[in-house]
């Protein structure tokens, strides 16, 4: 509401009315706020001026005023340092001659992870002696330090991103020490629309071992070298005495199943039939995990470092763990023949897989065999060779026997069940590349799934029992907009899906099992069912686990390489008082917070692993340019369509413009580009041909083309007639068809 005029305000009232504006206080701002209209405006301006001649006030970017040494109501932060969770931030642009104050960053709501030098608008307060910097939304990184490879186009250099979405390459005017092909962090130098840059570091060559691994590193500011401090304190705790008053479980066959090159072993599995007569065809299994509290106490500088990390990232070529090797690696790591301390679920399971009883205890374990999913497996369906016969007998017999009754409460309760592929890139010894290929499923993934989750289920109910603190892993019900968008999906499909429905996991199996297993598109729809579902996260709210069918559901198997674990690991050692190393009182009002930084570095860590995977299979393509590979359309824009290659992952572009002479029109339900002429259709989950024209391993960015070539010939040298309709994929004006030339 506008003020009514009363003349010119005093200084004093605009310094007042700029210092609690929530927006932006321009010049017109200050006029409408005051009511100042005609002449006044000319005098009011030149008020302005001369309080910024006298060190009241200073101009903000986008000609807004604040106080003189002051931070702007509304400003533009860089962010400088994510500390114990919290991050902080400096003004981006900073002329007073006072030093440039730090404001701590809040974020409220589902926001991306923020990581040192992203850029953020935010709404900026007083709070006590310093400033809190509300955000209102995360802006281009464009300003930053810029990471790409250098080229060479005839006389002068350019940076090649390494970002796939990011189609600006600057020219270097500075090259410094780097060479051509070298991977570099430069500087943006350009004035306006100029886009140059000077190279500030060489990082090296970027196809040597680990540099895939360490592109994503520096893009997503992942901490990946542990301080000093951190390193000692590792050191001196791993050196600790397992302790006198744990059970004793050494005496019992408990093996680790793991991937073949798991670098680190925290989950170690036993079961054998319950003789209770009270529990005919039950279960007793123990569920052993790293005892990672006893070692990584609160407050400690180990413990800082690894909220700061919230959990390890795995890559193809390395892994940035949460916790030093000492202890990730060392002692933590359940080896086999070593003794080591473990936190315990003793699970008593009825003959339908359902859990009657659990007691969590602190233990002394020693693995009998770390052996790997395929060698399991192969033991179990009757190959010699792999695992000690006397092993299969007492260990691994009586797990598969007890996976059965979980299996039935897996199948009772109808999780969803998306089994998507995932991809393994194997390296030879010097890190080259040797293959790129779906990881197999097997039935000892799935055992070893069943067990973990029976574990977390059963911490879970134990802490809530006890009425303790829980950092529960939420997994949310699809919300609406998400689940409209599937129904209109699957009606391309002529499969329907009522929205009136109470939606649970099956209903999602009903819609697979319906269209079977030989559908064209199956592995397309499963994705877009995967995609209408809510991200999981962390938080201490009992939300339950909807694709798990779960109403109580929390992360304790892997304290090794997730923060989460860790805390609720401390909380069963506070309520079951099983000795130091507990939760600290008052962390649990703290869960929240650490809910949501956890979630945010967790989703940035997969952006980093996706990404990297994305690198190497383009890498791995590289020598099969002009080669015709089959790939499936995953997803479609007007401007194209992305497909991926079969066997092998890995998204690349192929460009409307590229399709052929007529135009193509995008069908957004149908996620579909159509030839207005000939009908002709490429849809979401369609197979085909394509000739790989482009793989660029340094952004992981791959680029196809039809078979063909465009236009029946080679996409530059084939001739446009005049009348041709124009090509592009635009979606034409309600109403309008495109316009010919001529």
């Amino acid at each position: 509401m506008t003020r009514q005029s009363k003349g010119l305000p005093t200084p004093k009232q605009i310094l007042e009315f700029i210092e609690s504006s929530d927006q932006p206080a321009g010049k017109r701002e200050i006029a409408r706020a005051f009511g100042i209209r005609g002449n006044d405006k000319i005098a009011l301006k030149r008020m302005l001026r001369d309080m910024a001649d006298e060190g009241l006030i200073d101009h903000s970017p986008g000609r807004a005023f604040h106080k003189m040494g002051g931070v702007p109501r509304v400003t533009v932060l860089r962010v400088v340092s994510v500390d114990d969770g919290q991050v902080w931030a400096e003004p981006e642009n900073w002329q007073a001659e006072s030093p440039k104050p730090r404001l701590r960053v809040q974020q409220k709501g589902k926001r991306s992870a923020l990581a040192v030098n992203d850029r953020i608008l935010a709404r900026t307060e007083e709070a006590g002696k310093g400033h809190v910097a509300h955000v209102m939304k995360k802006l281009a990184r464009s300003a930053e330090m810029l990471m790409g490879v250098v080229r060479k186009e005839g006389k002068r250099h350019f940076l090649a991103p390494i970002d796939k979405k990011q189609r600006t390459h600057f020219e270097l005017s500075d090259l410094g020490d780097a060479e051509v092909g070298d991977l570099v962090l430069a500087e943006p130098a350009g004035k306006e629309k100029r886009n140059v840059a000077n190279v500030d570091a060489v990082l090296g060559d970027p196809f040597a071992p680990k540099s895939f691994s360490m592109i994503a590193i520096h893009k997503y500011g992942i901490r990946h070298e542990f301080p000093e401090a951190v390193l000692k304190e590792a050191e001196k705790v791993a050196k600790q005495p397992l302790g006198s008053e744990r059970e004793d479980l050494t005496h019992l066959p408990i093996v680790a199943i793991d991937p073949v090159d798991a670098r680190d072993h925290d989950d170690a599995i036993w079961a054998e039939p319950d003789e209770d007569e009270g529990n005919p065809g039950g279960h007793k299994a123990i569920i052993a995990i790293a005892d990672v509290s006893y070692y990584v106490r609160p407050g400690s500088e180990l413990d800082k470092e690894a909220r700061k990390r919230a959990n390890s990232v795995y890559f193809p070529d390395q892994v940035v763990p949460m916790l030093p090797e000492h202890l990730s690696a060392g002692i933590c790591s359940l080896k086999e023949g070593e003794d080591r301390a473990a936190m315990v679920a003793h699970l008593t399971l009825d003959s339908g897989g359902n859990i009657k009883a659990w007691r969590f205890t602190r233990a002394k374990v020693r693995i009998a065999a770390n052996i790997a999913y395929e060698d399991a497996q192969a033991a179990i369906d009757g190959e010699k060779g792999r695992v000690d016969p006397d092993l299969v007998e007492k260990a691994l017999k009586p797990l598969w026997q007890c996976w059965k009754v979980l299996l039935a409460a897996r199948n009772s309760r109808e999780p969803l069940d998306l089994d998507l592929p995932e991809r393994r890139v194997e390296l030879d010894e010097k890190g080259r590349i040797m293959s790129v290929a779906p990881r197999e499923r097997l039935d000892a993934h799935r055992l070893v799934e069943d067990f973990m989750i029976a574990a977390n289920v059963a911490a879970a109910k134990a802490l809530e029992r006890k009425k303790a603190p829980v950092m529960y892993r939420i997994h949310e019900v699809p919300d609406r907009d998400k689940l409209l968008t599937l129904k209109d999906y699957l009606k391309t499909f002529d499969v329907e899906f009522a929205l009136g429905q109470v939606v649970k996991p099956q209903t999602f199996n009903r819609i697979l099992e319906r269209i079977g297993p030989d559908h064209d598109n199956r592995t397309e729809i499963t994705e877009q069912i995967l995609r209408s579902q809510m991200q999981a996260r962390y938080g201490p709210e009992p939300l339950g686990h909807f694709g798990l069918a779960l109403g109580s559901y929390a992360h304790f198997t892997s304290p090794i390489r997730r923060y989460a674990d860790l805390l609720v690991h401390r909380s069963l050692v506070t309520v079951f008082k099983l000795g130091e190393g507990g939760l600290p009182k008052g962390e649990a009002e703290e869960f929240g917070r650490i809910g949501e930084l956890i979630s945010m570095l967790e989703r940035r860590a997969m952006e980093a692993e996706r990404e990297t995977v994305d690198r190497y299979v383009a890498a791995y393509l590289a020598d099969q340019v002009g080669q015709i590979v089959r790939a499936r359309i995953t997803g479609v824009q007007p401007f194209g369509f992305f497909a991926t290659v079969e066997e092998l992952g890995g998204d690349g572009l192929v460009l409307a413009k590229t399709l052929g002479r007529e135009y193509f029109r995008y069908d957004e339900k149908r996620q579909a580009l159509i030839g207005e002429d000939s009908g002709e259709e490429y849809r979401a989950g369609q197979r085909l041909e394509l000739k790989l024209v482009e793989a660029d391993p340094a952004s992981g960015a791959l680029r196809f083309e039809l078979p063909e070539g465009s236009y029946g010939g080679d996409s530059q040298d084939a001739p446009r007639k005049r009348g041709d309709r124009r090509r592009g994929g635009r979606k034409p004006h309600p109403g309008k068809r495109p316009k010919r030339k001529g």
